[in-house]
């Protein structure tokens, strides 16, 4: 997808799902944004820079309980040398928790349908103890977004893994779902899948680079036990998958 068209989708899938979402976010300016690049070194990701003059003062009701994203934020941190640039790492939100925090950094050198890969680490520890979290950030928004304000508002819920042979197991789930009737908000990588139905939502994500190819971890949300059941069996019953429910929630 060209760099527009991501913007767009997001756009539309943000507007859509985060109730309040256009009335209180907040971009950021000009010139903090340029600030910014030229810490980075060279050119912002297509879409983070979409991301920063929408809400790069502001993410609103989308915001995370303890990562700030906010531009001048990230400028504080690099000014109080909390964090020395990187040629390759710059930092995209601070984490507020106490203990362990884990600040999210884009990886530079990983760019990926017009934004870039997504990684932490626990502050003092080595950089090659980073964890990529998402391929892209558009990815960890949209997730974020279908999760809190779709999945957790479903009677039922879900949540386990799905594994299989195939290292692209999104390629495996994706037919089964467009049979249930499910669409996909945005287009996706191999690490992430987004699927929705009017009644139910799901979601599967892994962890880039680290090896997990042989599973993805699941969240579905929907109206009754009955109903995901189904949607589970189909997953299992018409392709090679094998799921594993963890938790359901209220419990069955």
């Amino acid at each position: 997808m060209s760099a527009q068209e991501v913007e767009v989708a997001m756009e539309e899938l943000l507007l859509r799902v985060v109730p309040g979402l256009a009335e209180q976010w907040q971009g950021a300016t000009p010139d903090a944004i340029a600030r910014l690049e030229r810490i980075a070194g060279r050119p912002l990701p297509p879409f983070y820079r979409w991301f920063l003059t929408h809400m790069g003062q502001s993410m609103g009701p989308l915001a995370y309980p303890t990562f700030d994203f906010s531009v001048q934020h990230v400028l504080d941190c690099y000014a109080q040398e909390w964090f020395e640039p990187h040629p390759r790492f710059l930092l995209i939100a601070d984490d507020s928790k106490e203990m362990m925090p884990s600040p999210l950094f884009y990886d530079l050198d990983t760019p990926t349908r017009a934004d870039a890969m997504v990684t932490t680490w626990e502050a003092q520890a080595d950089e090659d103890d980073r964890y990529d979290q998402f391929e892209t950030l558009h990815e960890m928004l949209a997730w974020s977004a279908l999760y809190r304000f779709r999945v957790r508002k479903m009677p039922q819920t879900c949540s386990g893994t799905v594994s299989g042979d195939d290292p692209n197991l999104i390629s495996l789930i994706e037919p089964v779902m467009r049979n249930l009737g499910f669409t996909q908000p945005i287009s996706t990588g191999p690490y992430c899948g987004l699927y929705e139905r009017g009644d139910a939502v799901m979601l599967c994500k892994g962890m880039p680079r680290h090896g997990f190819d042989q599973a993805r971890s699941f969240n579905l949300g929907g109206t009754t036990p009955g109903a995901l059941r189904k949607i589970l069996g189909e997953l299992a019953t018409e392709s090679s998958l094998k799921i594993k429910v963890a938790e359901w929630a209220p419990g069955v």
